[in-house]
């Protein structure tokens, strides 16, 4: 859909919001331009000024630690030479104004300097696409005459869904009183002009009362209204669209709510969910979103509201939204706390600008080296890039623990320039580093903060916390320990707890007072990330209380030890404490029976399926080995069941091992295996169909089918897949 509308071929439909994807634009050109005029800096980036507020200062705050200077000004006006690298245009733009941007991307296109065009996606339907005007990278969000009649002048000629009506001050200042006692909210600029948004959910109604609104200021009495039948001419004939779009098969299909409800059905039946089986991802925690956190969702009073409403409106939503902030501070230990940030890796990317924005306070400029252990995740390094520190690696030991000895080394090493130091707790691993208090020591004994990745809060709420530890400020994943739905491109939600005098420079937002005293730019477009989400861990958090929390995190630890304890003489335990135990997750290494059986983790993986079982994490943190994380949802039975699974696949490979099966034939090699491949009538396998398809008892009383059968696994990756149909589909 989205390839459709922009007219490009490949989409990235998975980013947080407007600003943080007109953010990613904006680096991946900078790294393409000069990558291209082999690190020629070009560190210039155009923003037109009718770009929203929300995504400039999204912009300006990803510029500053990579050295990226903003340029702001009028699109007609602006020069762009060699030191440019690109230009971010809004289409349409922030005034509701349609601009035909052709010339102007032309122009910069002669220059070699790429364009960026911040879209409204349903205005495309009607627009010429950004790859028709010449544009090089699309992104956006997927969110009337009769004031003529009374004397109100629409500034924009031509304008989709957007106006802005020319009034004066005082007229403003009538309108706004008399808008806000009938629960209506416009957009009021400072030169008293007045922006009105009209979608596609507005009604005759809301139409009448906008219009009544300003007829009563305007001093008409009584109205004749008539809403026109076909759209006015509000679109210039060159921006016009005249190219088909979602011509794609599955757009023209279903007609009916019945047929659009059975194809989602067939969707959902492709899908093995928490709502079949237990999902063990390591690191990932998969665990209930329970119904009665996810109902309110769907309420207007919470659904309804919009990011940039007036504060009288919100006061219920502030108070949620405050205690929620205050529960996250009291269970990490710490004294403040951010909901800004829209994902785990934009919480990593707060808290490391955060720490910059100390270390400038108080003159120390040139701290930038930011310590990682090699066993962090693979979003650390990336946000300490992107935060424009220079990382400097800590080996572990071979018990997957930080190797304290070169952390001191390093520390001491560079301590004039020390930052911060990057550490996950319980570690990557899965086991407690049981140095870390001393680590965190050493850190601030040489002037840097310690960052905590949140990732494995599961293992610590109610036993332990960042704070206690002597971390200084910390993300949480609230998709994965409180209990947002983890999956599906998200939307997730990342905020980060402080020290206090952290607190000062938590990040603001142009139109929302947040942040602290001496706060760094936007992180997100909204002042609080996707805000209604968090309902479910407000919800998560207030029904379990304190006792509930606690009670979770021993669970989680209990039934992954539980799960090592049960595994463990069949699959070798990579890592574990001194005292043999795990935290919350562990990891079992493939990698001796490989050589035997030519059995991999990704075999087992794929095999799990047709046990009815998604596949713990594989090849993460260590290549050749699966990360498994029961979480605390999940009773003994299931537990027992998905070790049932494990153990026969164990058998199996040992049966390659001893030669009854093949190498190049055998019932994991080959899985998963389709309900068409089994009921053929032709079967070419040296097993049978029962041991493909129903290996182990409880798959009689239920089974899940896989959809598809082996795939390349890497095939996707090394290769754009068209979006369009198959050939076949045209013959």
């Amino acid at each position: 859909m989205v390839s459709d509308l922009t007219g490009f071929p490949v989409a990235n439909a998975s980013l947080l919001d407007e600003g943080t994807a007109a953010a990613e634009a904006m680096l991946l050109l900078h790294a393409h331009k000069n990558k291209k005029n082999k690190n020629n800096e070009c560190n210039k980036f155009f923003v037109s000024n009718d770009v929203f507020p929300q995504t400039l200062d999204v912009l300006k705050g990803r510029a500053i630690p990579r050295g990226i200077e903003i340029i702001e000004g009028n699109p007609a006006e602006i020069e762009m030479d060699s030191s440019f690298f690109g230009q971010l245009l809004q289409y349409p733009n922030g005034n509701g104004l349609i601009e035909d941007y052709t010339q102007q991307i032309a122009k910069a296109k002669n220059n070699d300097v790429y364009t960026v065009l911040a879209c409204d996606l349903l205005s495309l339907t009607l627009l010429k696409s950004p790859e028709a005007l010449g544009a090089d990278i699309a992104l956006g969000n997927t969110q009337a005459n009769e004031l003529k009649k009374m004397g109100f002048q629409n500034e924009n000629t031509f304008f989709f869904d957007t106006l802005k009506i020319k009034v004066s001050k005082e007229q403003a200042e009538k309108i706004k009183a008399i808008a806000i006692s009938e629960n209506i909210n416009f957009r009021y600029f400072e030169n008293g002009h007045i922006g009105i948004s009209i979608d596609e959910s507005i009604l005759k109604d809301d139409l009448f009362s906008i219009i009544q609104l300003f007829g009563k200021v305007a001093g008409f009495e009584k109205m004749d209204i008539q809403l026109l039948e076909t759209p006015a001419n509000q679109i210039q004939n060159d921006l016009i669209r005249n190219t088909e779009i979602l011509s794609h098969p599955v757009f023209n299909t279903h007609h009916s709510e019945t047929e659009m409800l059975r194809y989602i059905k067939r969707l959902e039946n492709k899908d093995l969910s928490l709502t079949l089986s237990m999902i063990p991802l390591g690191s990932c925690t998969m665990k209930l979103n329970a119904t009665s956190e996810l109902i309110p969702l769907s309420w207007p009073e919470f659904s309804s509201i919009h990011p940039f409403a007036p504060a009288y409106q919100t006061k219920g939503y502030i108070e949620i939204l405050d205690n929620l902030a205050d529960y996250l501070s009291k269970i990490t230990g710490f004294d403040a706390c951010s909901l800004q940030p829209n994902s785990g890796a934009q919480g990593e990317y707060a808290g490391l600008m955060v720490i910059r924005a100390y270390h400038i306070s108080r003159g120390d400029t040139h701290r930038n080296i930011a310590l990682i252990p090699t066993s962090a995740h693979g979003t650390n390094p990336a946000s300490a890039a992107i935060a424009g520190m220079e990382i400097v690696l800590v080996a572990c030991d071979e018990m997957g623990n930080i190797n304290v000895t070169d952390l001191k080394e390093k520390a001491e090493k560079h301590q004039q320039n020390l930052s911060c130091l990057m550490v996950t707790y319980p570690s990557t691993h899965g086991v407690f580093e049981e140095s870390i208090n001393e680590i965190c020591d050493i850190i601030h004994s040489n002037g840097g903060k310690v960052y905590m990745d949140g990732a494995n809060m599961n293992a610590q709420v109610g036993l332990t916390s960042p704070a206690a530890i002597g971390a200084d400020v910390c993300h949480l994943n609230l998709h994965k320990t409180f209990a947002i739905p983890h999956g599906g491109g998200g939307p997730g939600m990342g905020p980060i707890c402080v020290r206090a005098d952290l607190a000062p420079f938590l990040p603001s937002n142009p139109f929302v007072k947040t942040g602290g005293e001496n706060p760094i730019n936007s992180i997100s477009a909204t002042p609080f990330g996707s805000a209604s989400i968090l309902l479910i861990s407000y919800g998560y958090i207030k029904m379990l209380g304190d006792k509930g929390l606690t009670n979770a995190t021993k669970y989680a630890i209990l039934n992954a030890n539980y799960l090592k304890a049960r595994l463990e003489s069949h699959y070798p335990i990579l890592y574990a404490g001194k005292n043999g135990r795990v935290a919350h997750e562990f990891i079992i290494d493939i990698r001796p029976t490989k050589s035997e059986s030519g059995i991999d983790a990704a075999d087992i993986a794929k095999r799990l399926m047709d046990y009815g079982f998604h596949a713990p994490t594989v090849a993460f943190p260590v290549v050749g080995t699966l990360m498994i994380e029961p979480t605390e949802s999940e009773p003994k039975e299931e537990l027992d069941r998905f070790c049932a699974a494990m153990i026969a696949i164990r058998k199996e490979i040992q049966q390659i091992i001893d030669g009854e099966y093949t190498k190049e034939d055998n019932p994991i090699i080959q899985a998963p295996h389709t309900a068409n491949e089994v009921c053929a009538n032709d079967w070419k396998h040296t097993y049978s169909r029962e041991t493909a398809a129903f290996p182990i008892g409880y798959l009689h009383d239920w089974k899940f089918w896989p959809s598809v059968g082996k795939i390349d696994n890497t095939h996707g990756d090394r290769n754009l897949i068209c979006t369009c149909p198959p050939i076949e589909s045209y013959a």
